[in-house]
């Protein structure tokens, strides 16, 4: 895994330079980069999952009017300032995909949503990483579909790691 630094320094070049950018070209005139909380090393977990028995399809409507299909995997729960609580990862055709939306959101966080995708350490184990979570592409431009966070995944709690609302 590249270390965070790197990680966002390519993610800003990417955004700034790449041919496929979330960006419109004029966005990518005025880009000076994006804006994240300072790493919350405490906010990078390794976690046990609790598998669901069904491994329900859910459908989840995006921001678009379309549908995309997931897998309800599993939960885990962990401890953010002192207050319990608990997400749901769902199974994606590329891997294990993580919605969340927290309290922070339309003030400090994108409104909608912001994603995470996790890494497998083992049987029923993940590591979180919250300093990873991203906006999605719908943040920057209209044009794109991005799917909407499960209410499931609708916290009462600030995620104070990763990136920042979008401003223009």
């Amino acid at each position: 895994m590249v270390d965070l630094s790197t990680y966002r320094a390519e993610t800003g070049f990417f955004f700034a330079r790449h041919i496929q950018s979330p960006l419109t070209d004029e966005q990518r005139l005025s880009f000076r980069g994006l804006h994240y909380f300072a790493e919350n090393k405490s906010l990078r977990l390794e976690v046990y999952v609790e598998r669901f028995a069904d491994h329900l399809q859910i459908r989840t409507p995006t921001s678009t009017g379309t549908i995309q299909t997931y897998q309800r995997y599993g939960k885990f729960k962990f401890e953010v300032d002192g207050q319990y609580t608990g997400l749901t990862i769902y199974k994606a055709p590329h891997g294990f995909f993580l919605p969340f939306v927290d309290s922070l959101a339309g003030k400090e966080t994108y409104p909608a949503s912001r994603y995470l995708e996790i890494e497998p350490l083992g049987p029923d184990r993940f590591l979180v990483d919250f300093n990873l979570a991203y906006n999605p592409y719908c943040a920057y431009n209209d044009q794109w579909s991005c799917p909407l966070t499960p209410h499931e995944n609708r916290l009462d709690v600030p995620i104070r790691a990763g990136e920042k609302i979008f401003s223009h």
